[in-house]
Protein backbone atom coordinates (compact mmCIF):
# COMPACT_ATOMS: atom_id res chain seq x y z
CA UNK A 1 0.00 0.00 0.00
CA UNK A 2 2.85 2.73 0.93
CA UNK A 3 4.42 1.74 -2.43
CA UNK A 4 1.26 2.38 -4.48
CA UNK A 5 1.16 5.80 -2.01
CA UNK A 6 4.89 6.76 -2.89
CA UNK A 7 4.29 6.67 -6.53
CA UNK A 8 0.90 7.99 -6.67
CA UNK A 9 2.82 11.07 -4.36
CA UNK A 10 5.47 10.91 -7.07
CA UNK A 11 3.42 11.59 -10.18
CA UNK A 12 1.14 13.80 -8.39
CA UNK A 13 4.82 15.94 -7.60
CA UNK A 14 5.98 15.48 -11.16
CA UNK A 15 2.71 17.12 -13.20
CA UNK A 16 2.81 19.97 -10.84
CA UNK A 17 6.75 20.45 -11.45
CA UNK A 18 5.83 20.03 -15.33
CA UNK A 19 3.01 22.46 -15.07
CA UNK A 20 5.45 25.28 -13.23
CA UNK A 21 8.12 24.61 -15.93
CA UNK A 22 5.89 24.93 -18.83
CA UNK A 23 4.64 28.37 -16.90
CA UNK A 24 8.39 29.82 -16.48
CA UNK A 25 8.78 28.78 -20.45
CA UNK A 26 5.69 31.19 -21.05
CA UNK A 27 7.71 33.92 -19.02
CA UNK A 28 11.33 33.07 -20.90
CA UNK A 29 9.02 33.75 -24.04
CA UNK A 30 6.38 36.19 -23.28
CA UNK A 31 8.70 38.62 -20.46
CA UNK A 32 8.19 42.18 -20.80
CA UNK A 33 11.57 42.81 -19.49
CA UNK A 34 15.31 41.30 -19.89
CA UNK A 35 15.30 40.67 -15.91
CA UNK A 36 12.05 38.69 -16.32
CA UNK A 37 13.51 36.19 -18.88
CA UNK A 38 16.21 35.58 -16.88
CA UNK A 39 14.84 35.07 -13.59
CA UNK A 40 12.55 32.63 -15.71
CA UNK A 41 15.51 30.97 -17.00
CA UNK A 42 16.89 30.75 -13.47
CA UNK A 43 13.88 29.24 -12.55
CA UNK A 44 13.33 27.22 -15.23
CA UNK A 45 16.46 25.17 -14.51
CA UNK A 46 15.67 24.52 -11.23
CA UNK A 47 12.40 23.20 -12.04
CA UNK A 48 13.97 20.93 -14.84
CA UNK A 49 16.20 19.83 -11.91
CA UNK A 50 13.42 18.39 -9.88
CA UNK A 51 11.45 17.08 -12.81
CA UNK A 52 14.35 14.71 -13.65
CA UNK A 53 14.69 13.86 -10.00
CA UNK A 54 11.44 13.25 -9.30
CA UNK A 55 11.31 11.06 -12.67
CA UNK A 56 14.57 9.64 -11.14
CA UNK A 57 12.89 8.25 -7.84
CA UNK A 58 9.61 7.01 -9.88
CA UNK A 59 11.50 4.81 -12.27
CA UNK A 60 14.43 3.58 -9.24
CA UNK A 61 17.22 4.61 -11.75
CA UNK A 62 20.51 6.32 -10.73
CA UNK A 63 20.76 7.53 -14.46
CA UNK A 64 18.56 10.25 -13.99
CA UNK A 65 19.81 11.97 -10.98
CA UNK A 66 23.79 12.25 -13.24
CA UNK A 67 21.32 14.16 -15.61
CA UNK A 68 19.87 16.59 -13.00
CA UNK A 69 23.70 16.77 -11.70
CA UNK A 70 24.69 18.29 -15.74
CA UNK A 71 21.31 20.10 -16.00
CA UNK A 72 21.85 21.99 -12.56
CA UNK A 73 26.03 22.68 -13.43
CA UNK A 74 24.63 24.03 -16.62
CA UNK A 75 22.00 26.39 -15.45
CA UNK A 76 24.16 27.54 -12.58
CA UNK A 77 26.81 28.39 -15.56
CA UNK A 78 24.30 30.37 -17.62
CA UNK A 79 22.76 32.45 -15.14
CA UNK A 80 26.33 33.63 -14.16
CA UNK A 81 27.17 34.35 -17.67
CA UNK A 82 23.63 35.89 -18.60
CA UNK A 83 24.15 38.27 -15.03
CA UNK A 84 27.57 39.19 -16.20
CA UNK A 85 26.30 39.64 -19.63
CA UNK A 86 23.64 41.91 -18.08
CA UNK A 87 25.79 44.13 -15.72
CA UNK A 88 28.79 44.25 -18.02
CA UNK A 89 28.07 43.77 -21.31
CA UNK A 90 30.24 40.94 -21.87
CA UNK A 91 30.80 37.61 -20.27
CA UNK A 92 34.55 37.18 -20.24
CA UNK A 93 36.96 39.84 -19.49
Amino acid sequence: MSSALLAWALDVGAVTVAVSVLLCGWRLLRGPERLDRILALDTLYVGMVALVILLGMRYDTPLLFEAALIVAMMGFVSTVALARYVTRGDVIE
